[in-house]
């Protein structure tokens, strides 16, 4: 069985396969999962405005017994909206003890989301069941979550374009948050590039 935390089908580390298509996409994680031998997390993440919402939503159709998460549901906004290097907002911890490691051992744990109508934490839920786990996140590609994630999606977009479909999206929804994205969301991005690398911890880059 591969050790906690790599990638079955890495081929050498700093190396990442460049995907194009959802349905070659879909044939790797359910390739990792069939070598893992256990339940996998597939962790899809890039810059805001990256599409990675976009891609696990179409994912999750692809792949048989999967489920998601959003990290929009472990981002604490007080702290998602400051200056971070480190994404400190992205409450990597609870994700990483509380779902992360519960659904790859297949153990019962709880966890709670933000539930941004009330600007809270929810009740607490059951991690659920299955065999993939889906989760798309900002700050996601660090030595916080090494041993969790299984297989490593990049969607391999430059940040000046993702920040530029962040901002347009957000227009169309109505909110005003172009000093965020200028002042706080864009250079954290640059931040945690620089102390992390995101990019180059990343198993496939998703360009499709």
């Amino acid at each position: 069985m591969p050790r906690a935390g790599r990638c079955p089908v890495r081929r050498c580390p700093g190396y990442a396969s460049r995907v194009t298509r959802l349905h070659d996409l879909a044939i790797t994680v359910g390739a990792a999962r069939e070598m893992a031998g256990h339940p996998i997390v597939v962790g899809i993440s890039g810059y805001g405005g990256s599409g990675k919402s976009t891609l696990a939503r179409a994912l999750i159709d692809l792949i048989p017994d999967a489920v998601r998460m959003r990290g929009d549901d472990f981002l604490d906004p007080s702290r998602s909206h400051r200056r971070s290097a480190t994404w400190a907002g992205v409450d990597r911890s609870q994700l990483v003890e509380d779902v992360l490691r519960p659904f790859r051992e297949e153990r019962p744990s709880t966890f709670r989301r933000f539930d941004w109508a009330v600007r809270d934490l929810g009740e607490p839920e059951d991690v659920p069941a299955g065999q993939v786990l889906i989760l798309d996140a900002i700050g996601l590609f660090c030595p916080d979550t090494d041993d969790a994630l299984d297989l490593r999606v990049w969607c391999d977009v430059p940040l000046d374009v993702a920040t530029e479909r962040g901002m347009a999206r957000d227009a169309r929804l109505g909110r005003d948050h172009v000093a965020l994205w200028r002042d706080v969301w864009m250079p954290n991005e640059s931040d945690f590039d620089r102390t992390f690398a995101p990019r180059e911890r990343a198993d496939v880059l998703y360009t499709g």
